[in-house]
């Protein structure tokens, strides 16, 4: 069974889900940094670039958004309709965009890191049972739905309360896709949520006619309102919330949006935290940390870059099985589940890189896979995994739609930089000794003085001493030091007196 925790302020929404009494995800939405994913704007095309063939376009934030190919809507009707059956190319971008031309845009990615946030020209906005396609014409039904004769059997029920003939073709008020939660739903639910969506995109489309470019047309739901639509199922147990003012408001927006759902609504009003119920500001410490052990004494080494993440599995201190393929591969058995878990806790998307520890065995490697696909079916964002490489890793990608847990909760070491690490203070005693030798090419002052961190100028004084009078009698100059608190052990000043 399932619980989800809401703990609401005004400047920042996190949501828990809970399943079995373990935090299985973490969502963390704050009031002046809310992502932008689902939102539609008026945009006006800044650049294009043929060579790339993209576009950037300007959405009114501060960088410009990228708008590629693929994502552009072709003579009103979605890109994937335009391809050549003799594998001829699309159209090039030049012949589709202009330098000043004004799009309705939908933003599919947030801004990360120095990219831009990555758009498409083909809207979709999503309810409770279904998503709308309103430049679209088809009924399409989600992979997660069981048997080829109930996919059949909502398809046909679709295209009656859509409005479309049999067959799908000539579509009246745009397209829809049914969600998985929608297998169960009566008629009268899928019509509300058609009705809903066109009047939405009624909306929109008034205001773009209206409003200049750079302009927000819609905005997708609030994490507290998204819990409903998108996080709350069947065998959710209890949703909590410790917010009055916002208990009464997710009811309301509820039972418009979301009936079912709002029988498992609970105001909490506990002394304690609502987050302390599970400790889930440790499971936040621990997803921020690069080491995650596990129940057996084996651990995990996540890292996460710009370009991929990589996780590490290692025996650590377990030394329970018989053997020792029987201890590494219990090892990368029980890691599955853990890495499956933690991608899930620390938002990571991307190319995801697993080593996993060397198996001799082809069949324990073929249950490992196995075991690692099936506890990453549970994730809702799409995972693509492929068989191990020839070096023993394990590829895959999560999509990625906004950033991290840790990009969002932290920012780079400012004494490190980002690095991880920093210069030794032996290496720094020699950096200063070079620059000294540098400046006393250059300038004639009466002495030069050092100023560095406490642990530099003891080690000039004492390990490095020797060399540093050398240097001295060599460039005929008095050094003196100076030791001062510095942000970085790497930071220092030469001053010539």
């Amino acid at each position: 069974m399932q619980d989800i925790l809401i703990n609401w302020a005004p400047q920042e929404t996190r949501v828990a889900v809970v399943e079995n009494g373990a935090v299985q995800e973490l969502h963390v939405e704050r009031t002046l940094e809310r992502g932008l994913v689902g939102n539609i704007y008026s945009g006006r095309v800044a650049r294009v670039l043929p060579g790339m063939q993209s576009a950037f376009i300007d959405i009114g934030l501060e960088r410009a958004a990228f708008l590629h190919v693929a994502d552009v809507l072709v003579n009103g009707a979605p890109r994937h309709e335009h391809g050549s059956a003799s594998g001829a190319p699309h159209t090039p971008i030049e012949r589709l965009v202009f330098e000043g031309q004004t799009l309705t845009v939908q933003v599919v990615k947030d801004p990360i890191g120095t990219k831009g946030a990555r758009l498409s020209s083909q809207i979709s906005i999503a309810g409770r049972l279904l998503v709308f396609l309103p430049q679209d014409d088809h009924i399409g039904i989600s992979q997660k739905i069981g048997s080829h004769e109930l996919r059949e059997q909502l398809r046909s029920r679709m295209l009656q309360l859509a409005g479309k003939p049999e067959g799908g073709a000539g579509a009246v008020g745009g397209g829809f896709i049914l969600r998985t939660n929608a297998e169960d739903a009566t008629d009268a639910e899928l019509a509300d949520d058609i009705a809903y969506l066109r009047k939405t995109w009624g909306s929109v489309r008034e205001r773009s006619f209206k409003s200049p470019p750079a302009t927000l047309l819609h905005q997708d739901l609030s994490l507290v309102q998204r819990v409903l639509r998108d996080l709350a199922h069947d065998s959710t147990q209890a949703i909590r919330i410790d917010s009055g003012e916002q208990f009464e408001a997710l009811k309301s927006f509820g039972e418009n949006f979301a009936p079912s759902s709002v029988g498992k609504l609970q105001h909490y009003r506990g002394e304690r935290p609502i987050f302390d119920l599970f400790n889930i500001d440790d499971e936040i410490a621990k997803a921020l940390a690069r080491r995650v052990d596990l129940k057996s004494g084996g651990y995990l080494i996540i890292d996460q870059t710009e370009a991929l993440t990589t996780v590490d599995v290692n025996t650590g201190g377990y030394v329970g099985a018989r053997s020792f393929d029987e201890t590494i591969f219990k090892t990368n058995l029980e890691a599955t589940q853990a890495i499956a878990r933690q991608l899930r806790l620390r938002n990571l998307g991307g190319i995801v890189i697993v080593d996993f520890i060397d198996m001799s065995r082809e069949d324990h490697q073929t249950t490992v896979l196995t075991e690692f696909k099936k506890q990453l079916q549970r994730d809702r964002t799409k995972t693509t995994i492929s068989g191990f490489t020839g070096l023993g890793l394990v590829e895959m990608t999560r999509k990625r739609t906004r950033e991290s847990l840790a990009h969002m909760l932290c920012t780079p070491c400012p004494t490190c930089g980002g690095k991880g690490q920093v210069k030794t203070a032996r290496s720094v005693c020699y950096d200063i000794l070079r620059e000294i030798l540098r400046e006393a090419r250059q300038f004639n002052p009466k002495e030069f003085r050092v100023i560095a961190s406490a642990t530099v100028i003891e080690m000039l004084l004492d390990e490095e001493s020797q060399h540093l009078a050398g240097l001295s009698d060599f460039i005929g100059k008095p050094i003196s030091l100076q030791a001062e608190a510095t942000g970085s052990p790497e930071q220092y000043d030469i001053v010539l007196m």
